[in-house]
């Protein structure tokens, strides 16, 4: 693997060296850049009269995560993008990464393990065609090439991606590499978006801009079975659909969006009526995997709204809402989320590159879902045997030090009540300390 690393080393820095750089914003035909994230967390004892199979579990545990990246680009013709990143991730998580609704760490479930692995997180083409309008500047980014953009384009993205690269963005919480860490505040935690365990998939996007308004479609992978690595590629049989409208507006002459966010997932999924029946007449635990029959459908919508107050300051607010009648198949198991927060620059005390954000969230189950785990039924990350319901809720802090604007040291304290909606769990504390680097 070693040769490997060096040889994706040796390709960024030609790629690198070949990108226009200035003060002004030029065309980009080839750039590349790097992150590396390590995340370290301790979660404090805390008190359960019980504890089941997927439950988190009450004593003292550390875990970590690192992920490192290549985002490399080149532009291979008019109008065209073409992008691979290559990404190595090691990790150890809570629990076995079971035992709650919105895990603390968004990079965890990159990680397959304490040994470094190699694999290909993103290998993408985008194409965009100009229709007319403003021109606006594009500045060079993560998989973005500097350049320039008219206002009213069509834009189509098509390869292995992630879903949320293009769907549920937010500019104040949507990377938990720089912003909030929890899944549930990162993203909708009800989105159950088509994913591979790793949170890749492979599909096509549509994407049209007309001045301050987008609307965007996208069809995605499913995973052959709940939360695995191997995806299911007939885009015709199983897949992730999703429409998303947005508008960009000013309040107060400070600039916001609204998103409004619907999908749609189909796959051979377990319906957690089917798994209840057979357990009313048997009085034994009922279980997903033996009633995983043919194939389902799941649907949500959710509302995204972000919202500067000024310069330095801006606020957030999502929430969704998804049927819950089939097992969570891609993302975690929520059914409903509210999530929302604040973040404020440190201009204000003279810190302006760093950050502090406070966010919490309120997640919930469907009634099929709760009954199916209050009569002991284990779901893929909780199950504790039983179940007295309450809404899952999260507060989480972080402070983001920026020790030069290449490199951020963050410090996160979580809040978790309820965990996996047990009102007899609980509270859980959980301390991160997060590295990052990129250039």
């Amino acid at each position: 693997m070693n040769k490997k690393i060096t040889l994706l080393l040796c390709l960024a820095a030609v790629l690198h060296a070949g990108s226009s750089r200035g003060d002004e914003i030029t065309q980009e035909d080839r750039d590349a850049k790097f992150q590396a994230t390590y995340v370290f967390q301790s979660k404090r004892p805390f008190t359960a009269p019980y504890s089941g199979a997927n439950s988190l579990r009450v004593n003292q545990e550390r875990s970590y995560s690192f992920t490192t990246t290549a985002a490399l680009g080149i532009r291979p013709w008019s109008g065209g993008e073409f992008y691979f990143n290559p990404e190595i991730s090691s990790g150890v998580p809570l629990s076995g990464l079971t035992g709650l609704g919105g895990f603390s760490n968004g990079e965890i479930a990159r990680t397959a393990g304490p040994n470094p692995v190699l694999y290909r997180a993103r290998m993408f083409v985008r194409q965009t065609w100009g229709m007319g309008g403003t021109r606006e500047a594009v500045e060079s980014d993560v998989n973005q090439l500097a350049g320039f953009a008219e206002s009213r384009r069509l834009v189509l993205t098509a390869g292995n991606l992630s879903v949320i690269d293009i769907f549920d963005d937010n500019a104040y919480s949507h990377d938990p590499r720089t912003q909030f860490f929890n899944w549930s505040i990162m993203t909708h935690g009800a989105y159950d978006y088509a994913a591979d365990s790793r949170g890749y998939s492979t599909g096509v996007a549509l994407e049209y801009f007309h001045d301050d308004w987008a609307i965007r479609f996208g069809r995605f992978a499913q995973p052959r079975e709940p939360n695995q690595l191997p995806l299911e590629y007939s885009l015709s049989r199983h897949y992730g659909d999703q429409m998303e409208i947005e508008r960009s507006h000013k309040l107060s002459g400070e600039p916001g969006k609204i998103r409004l966010l619907a999908y749609r997932n189909k796959a051979r999924m377990s319906r957690y009526d089917d798994a209840l029946n057979p357990a009313f007449q048997t009085g034994v635990a009922p279980s997903l995997a033996n009633v995983r029959f043919g194939d389902q459908t799941k649907v949500g919508v959710g509302l995204n709204v972000e919202q500067a107050l000024a310069d330095d300051l801006g606020l957030f607010m999502r929430t969704m809402w998804s049927d819950g009648k089939t097992e969570t198949y891609a993302f975690t198991e929520i059914d409903r989320s509210l999530s929302g927060g604040v973040v404020m620059q440190g201009r204000r005390w003279g810190r302006a590159a760093d950050a502090v954000g406070l966010a919490a969230s309120r997640n919930g189950l469907s009634a099929s879902h709760r009954n199916y785990l209050a009569r002991g039924g284990l779901g893929f990350f909780i199950g504790d045997g039983r179940l007295n319901y309450k809404p899952e809720s999260i507060l989480e802090t972080y402070y983001s030090f920026a020790v030069n604007k290449n490199n951020l040291v963050s410090v996160d304290y979580q809040r978790i009540a309820n965990p996996a909606y047990n009102a007899d769990r609980g509270t859980v504390n959980i301390i991160s300390l997060r590295l990052h680097t990129e250039f």
